[in-house]
């Protein structure tokens, strides 16, 4: 295995546990290193601070395991295991639940991979070329884990590893096939799209914040704004809305939503979906027409180099939202952007309250579920924030 040399005094973050070492930290590379390789970190006297997978870019290895130069046959297995171990602790693993996320990256010390389970297809993702070059492994530890009957394992990393490492992964059934694509969430029924829908086809992150709303929606009208798979629109259903409006740019997004609402309320004639922006929808519909909103856009700010757009672009969104929403009706409000962080995303939904002119309060302050776990050591892990907002 190659070794990596830290400069003198660059340890100290990974004597923290933080599981990333950075290019500028490390002090020389061994020659014949490869993208996606197990190596060895030591500091700068060659004690062992731990191994991890190499890449190129700003963020150089990612730890696997510290104290230790070794990653053992039984690795994958044995982290996967406590994986599952801590859904069946959060109570995720039930007959009316059948998808959550089973892997969180950093948070479930496996950096660089995510996996989340709908009923017995796991489907993976890699953020890192030593993940994709483990894929394998990992598909067939899967299917080994105890009580967990995953018989289907579908790969889909064709947008998320580093386009530096050309890897030109195909998204593929690694172990299985395709035998259905239907999870149930809270007993409620989804169409999940990981051939060729967003993330890994289901956004399992907004699960506790979809049954909050559900919570608000009786006897309101409601709308979905970016909906994609309709999830808070089903949820409202449920909660007893008088009417849901859903509202996304995709054609794609506004047939499943469309799917989703049909497998749970069959001809049901409260919802409406348009295929529209979201920005001319609330620019053009009347005032005080709905009293319960839902912002959930795609990330306005991927990186730090568009934080300033970002931030422009939520102060718009929710100034909208702030004008045209009914008095006493509430505001549910999000941002999925890692770039912007919780202070930033208040500021900016702060900023367009005091510029409506209206009476707000904040009735909850959300964020990602326990199956998408933050290591204490890895801040950086928290990346979903919301808001729920009285408006008066």
């Amino acid at each position: 295995m190659n070794t990596i040399k830290l400069k003198p005094g660059k340890e100290d973050s990974l004597l923290r546990y933080h599981p990333w070492v950075f290019s500028g930290a490390i002090a020389s590379l061994p020659d014949g290193l490869e993208e996606g390789d197990e190596v060895c970190v030591t500091d700068s006297k060659g004690n062992v601070l731990g191994v991890g997978h190499y890449q190129i870019g700003s963020i150089a290895v990612r730890i696997l395991d510290f104290g230790t130069d070794t990653i053992n046959d039984d690795f994958f297995l044995r982290r996967l295991t406590s994986a599952w171990a801590l859904r069946r602790t959060l109570g995720l693993i039930r007959t009316d639940n059948t998808c959550f996320r089973l892997v969180h990256g950093e948070g479930d010390f496996l950096p660089g991979l995510v996996i989340d389970i709908y009923g017995d297809t796991a489907v993976m993702q890699a953020h890192s070329p030593g993940m994709h070059f483990a894929r394998h492994k990992i598909a067939e530890a899967l299917t080994v884990l105890p009580d967990a009957r995953i018989r289907n394992v579908y790969y889909k990393s064709d947008t998320t590893l580093p386009y530096k490492a050309h890897l030109d992964p195909d998204n593929e059934y690694l172990i299985g096939s395709y035998d259905g694509n239907i999870a149930l969430e809270n007993g409620l029924q989804f169409n999940i799209d990981w051939l060729k829908g967003q993330k890994t086809g289901f956004f399992v992150d907004q699960r506790e914040n979809r049954a909050l709303l559900e919570k608000y929606a009786k006897g309101r009208k409601v709308l979905n704004m970016f909906c994609y798979t309709g999830g808070f629109s089903v949820y409202a259903m449920r909660g007893g809305a008088l009417s849901v409006d859903s509202v996304d740019s995709s054609s794609k997004a506004v047939a499943l939503t469309d799917a989703n609402i049909a497998l749970n309320f069959p001809g049901d004639n409260r919802h409406h979906i348009y295929d529209l922006d979201a920005f001319k929808y609330l620019a053009d519909m009347e005032k005080d027409k709905y009293d319960l909103i839902i912002l959930d856009p795609p990330a306005f700010a991927k990186h730090r180099g568009a934080i300033k757009n970002g931030l422009i672009g939520y102060r718009k969104l929710n100034a909208r939202a702030f004008e045209k929403i009914k008095s006493g009706g509430v505001l549910f409000t999000f941002s999925c952007s890692q770039a912007i962080t919780k202070d930033m995303f208040r500021m900016a939904v702060f900023t367009a309250a005091a510029k409506s002119g209206r009476k707000v309060r904040i009735l909850h302050q959300l964020t990602q579920p326990a199956d998408h776990p933050v290591d204490i050591a890895h801040p950086e892990g928290e990346y979903l924030k919301g808001l729920v907002l009285y408006v008066e």
